[in-house]
């Protein structure tokens, strides 16, 4: 239930002024417009009825989530083609509980654990596909926003308190608690004024990878030479990188 997790409102506040100067609300704005882009894409390509199952569609699906475009033939080489689609078409469309339909995924894509570099795959993808071809049922979940064994991403920098939040025993479980701490980050900023670019299904994905990307920075800048530091892409960047929208020509 997360009944323990409180906004962080200063650090909130904090964070959107840094955002503000470093990226500017026009640039926000023009991200949030590019995950539309993205979601419809995703949204046409993976339509329930017409979803073609094919390497050619399989990997152009890849292609957009930030975790596995560079891995798409590494994937579908490992999983086949045949493999991933039906487990795709059951996370999307299968009638079973929205854990069990995560947890059954993850089951089908067992075969990545066995593969170091390709275990962040499994983990994004489903969150990807969910979210963004139904982004008003359903939030984002990555590794950046939250990791459970670490206990580290987006939604610890702005929030503070007790809670069990990667308490779940499943994915499945897990993801249902992120989304209650999602809403409680989202309902607080329009209360108290921090956004990254007001309403919309996207605004709160604008949000913590910003705020990621920022605390990614601040991080590179106290630890690398101004060498490394020079060479860094810029923010807006960053946060398209995480987003999945650096290259929308995918």
């Amino acid at each position: 239930m997360n009944s323990g997790l409180v906004v962080d409102s200063p650090s909130a506040l904090e964070f959107q002024r840094a955002i503000r100067d470093r990226i500017g609300d026009s640039q926000l704005r023009a991200i949030a417009g590019e995950l539309s882009l993205k979601s419809a894409a995703l949204g046409e390509l993976l339509s329930e009825g017409s979803f073609e199952l094919n390497r050619a569609a399989l990997r152009q699906m890849l292609g957009w989530v930030f975790a596995t475009r560079r891995r798409s033939d590494e994937l579908l080489d490992v999983l086949g083609p045949g493999l991933l689609a039906e487990a795709v078409a059951r996370l999307l469309w299968s009638g079973a509980e929205l854990s069990e339909r995560i947890d059954d995924f993850d089951a089908a894509l067992s075969a990545l654990a066995g593969v170091p570099e390709l275990s962040r795959c499994r983990f994004d993808l489903p969150f990807e596909l969910l979210h963004f071809t139904s982004p008003e049922r359903y939030w984002l979940w990555t590794r950046w926003i939250f990791e459970p064994e670490a206990g580290t991403g987006a939604l610890t920098l702005l929030t503070t308190g007790e809670s069990d939040l990667g308490a779940a025993t499943t994915r499945g479980a897990l993801y249902l608690n992120i989304g209650r701490a999602m809403a409680l980050v989202e309902e607080t900023g329009k209360a108290v004024g921090f956004s990254a670019v007001g309403p919309g299904p996207f605004g709160i994905d604008v949000l913590l990878a910003a705020v990621y990307g920022l605390y990614m920075h601040t991080i590179l800048r106290l630890r690398m030479t101004p060498e490394f530091n020079r060479v860094t892409p810029a923010l807006p960047d960053v946060v398209r990188r995480l987003l999945g929208v650096y290259h929308l020509e995918v």
